[in-house]
């Protein structure tokens, strides 16, 4: 059996459910469209600005973590600059071996320099065109569209989903902070969602506990659950081994909810203590959907191979386990059957079955 080099962690087809479009920007190019615009960064080096965002990320303060986002996200404010890094984040992700991938992002945070909803969402879908031409058919990227939880523009931003439902779009998210803004909240979207047949996924279960999880999967109705870690609060270990699930658990688990898990930022935001301490490898052995993903790539200072490689450090995975965790993604993506079907068939389980020769 071929051992897990990082050479082949690379080639290995991999599938990206969660990450932030405004958190995997080249920090050189965010020192090149700050200079365009006049936008103040605390570094001017791309490998100082690289730390800069790292160890803000790692401070274990929110705000500071949150201020990484005023840097990105303050630099994509034109369809140029949209259409740039769209461009180099699927470059980025296809040199990573990402065979499909969802990426999400607010069009209502992206319009402060004139630009319309349509105009971000079109500046994007250019720059996915172009990085896919360019990855020669090796990389499919398709948008989920977010709503900011702490803003009113939910149901403005599921319509336009579904204006652009044909066009690359594949769903609907919301995102921010969980605490005081609960799902329900926009319900009214949710349900909109559903009446139009449209799939979308909820951060839930990160910033906040098994209520954020319960509004999330039982009254919104959701396809999916953004990190999902804490429905291990609804996870009994008794001394001996034995392990209870309470009913959120059994339901979650019961009905193949798949939870979108990002190792190294959960432990950055403090939703597990550890690596080693995380969720992911209890929940894995108890066969819940689970998925592995990056979610802000530049702040995590990770790749999509990067959080494989951790997890086989951490808990001793292998190409078995990235074959499991790979085709839970691809089974649980929001583009049709017949494309998940095919992408399963025809490009990851002949790969890894080659390494398990």
């Amino acid at each position: 059996m071929t051992e897990l080099s990082t050479d082949l962690l690379k080639a290995a087809p991999k599938v990206l459910l969660h990450d932030h479009l405004d958190g995997g920007l080249r920090p050189a190019t965010i020192v090149d469209l700050a200079a365009a615009v006049g936008h103040e960064l605390p570094a001017t080096d791309p490998t100082e600005l690289a730390t800069w965002f790292a160890e803000a990320a790692d401070s274990g303060s929110l705000e500071r973590y949150l201020e990484t986002f005023a840097h990105t996200v303050g630099v994509m404010q034109t369809a140029e600059a949209l259409t740039r890094v769209a461009r180099e984040c699927v470059e980025d992700l296809a040199a990573d071996g990402v065979v499909y991938a969802e990426i999400r992002y607010a069009p209502e945070l992206h319009v402060e320099a004139g630009l319309d909803l349509e105009d971000a969402v079109a500046a994007v879908q250019q720059g996915f065109e172009e990085g896919m031409a360019a990855a020669g058919g090796r990389i499919v990227v398709r948008h989920l569209l977010t709503a900011m939880r702490q803003a009113a523009r939910a149901m403005e931003i599921a319509e336009l989903a579904m204006q652009w439902r044909d066009r690359g779009v594949v769903g609907f998210d919301i995102a921010g902070p969980e605490a005081g803004y609960p799902p329900t909240r926009f319900i009214d979207a949710f349900e909109y969602l559903q009446r139009e047949n449209s799939h979308f996924t909820i951060h839930a279960g990160e910033g906040f506990g098994l209520p954020s999880i319960w509004e999330a999967v039982q009254w919104c109705g959701a396809d999916r659950l953004g990190h999902g870690v804490r429905i291990v609060d609804d996870i009994t270990v008794a001394d001996d081994g034995t392990v209870t699930l309470g009913r959120l658990a059994s339901y979650v688990r019961d009905k193949r909810i798949p939870l979108e898990m990002c190792p190294s930022s959960n432990v950055q935001t403090g939703a597990a203590d550890s690596l080693a301490e995380h969720p992911i490898k209890l929940l894995a052995s108890l066969r819940f959907r689970v998925t592995v993903n990056t979610d802000n790539r530049l702040m995590s200072r990770t790749s999509l191979s990067q959080e494989f490689g951790l997890l086989h450090e951490a808990f001793g995975y292998g190409w078995a386990e990235m074959e499991w965790l790979t085709v839970n993604a691809m089974k649980s993506a929001f583009i049709p059957y017949d494309e998940r079907y095919r992408l399963i068939t025809e490009t990851i389980k002949p790969w890894y079955a080659a390494q398990a020769r």
